[in-house]
């Protein structure tokens, strides 16, 4: 149905793109700075983020034109509901890390068929790293295939946060990208046991990473423990919890007072 080199290959290019206008890579003194401002107060947007997202909405519509497409930077259109196939992209996942000059930040493409992730791709250039997942077939890091957390308690389960809070202060922090689709990868990839987010979030930040950590073997659902659904007429999902297979359930009941009483307001 498609071309997965192709697509890799545009994947890889956008990534290459943003790296060039990143503040962290080293740039001359008289290079310009990078445009950035608000879309709304506290989320910020940079030149760059709609250069990548205009690139890709380009080649992914070139390269299979029956998909529509769903976009952090791209107005919506309704017309995205009446197929079956749908490219979900963010063109730059974590933009405080990206226009901060930290490597927390990833181009995120995903092919979504039927309301289920068919592809998702992941690169990272400031971290030298390139993930994809393809359904029913695994995930990979730079070529290496994963296999997620297979911790069995909750107790001391790494994940990646800048603080926790008391009622949480048997889990362990680890380093915390800005892009949550990484923070997502970091489970499939052994390096975090619990991503957890308790707010509402877009389809757009989670659906490549959602699949490549539950190829690698990962439990994934929204904070209630429900799965998780695409290209939905409103795009987004209370929370994502992404946790080892056998510490799911003991995730959704320590987090579910909380879920629900922030899902409320």
């Amino acid at each position: 149905m498609i071309d997965r080199s192709r697509l890799e290959s545009i994947v890889r290019a956008a990534g290459d793109m943003a790296l060039k206008a990143w503040p962290g890579g080293g740039q001359r003194l008289d290079s310009p700075k990078l445009d950035v401002w608000e879309k709304s107060p506290g989320d910020p947007v940079s030149e760059a983020d709609l250069a990548v997202d205009s690139f890709l909405k380009q080649e992914l519509g070139a390269l299979l034109p029956s998909a529509g497409w769903l976009s952090e930077e791209t107005a919506d259109a309704p017309e995205r509901l009446a197929g079956g196939l749908i490219w979900l992209v963010d063109p730059i996942d974590g933009t405080r890390d990206f226009i901060s000059g930290r490597s927390g930040w990833a181009v995120s493409v995903a092919l979504v068929s039927a309301g289920r992730p068919l592809f998702g791709m992941l690169h990272a250039p400031a971290r030298g790293e390139f993930w994809h997942g393809e359904a029913g077939q695994g995930s990979w890091r730079n070529g290496k295939r994963l296999v997620a957390s297979q911790r069995a308690e909750l107790p001391g389960a790494r994940v990646p946060v800048d603080h926790l809070p008391p009622v949480d202060a048997d889990l362990v922090k680890v380093d915390k990208p800005n892009s949550i689709a990484l923070r997502i990868a970091m489970v499939a990839a052994d390096e975090a046991d619990l991503l957890a987010t308790l707010r509402w979030g877009w389809e757009w930040d989670i659906g490549a990473a959602a699949l490549i950590a539950r190829e690698a073997g990962a439990a994934v659902t929204d904070a209630f423990g429900q799965a998780l659904g695409y290209n939905k007429p409103d795009p987004r999902a209370f929370g994502v919890l992404v946790t080892a297979p056998a510490i799911h359930s003991a995730a959704v009941d320590r987090l579910a007072t909380r879920a629900q009483e922030l899902a409320a307001r």
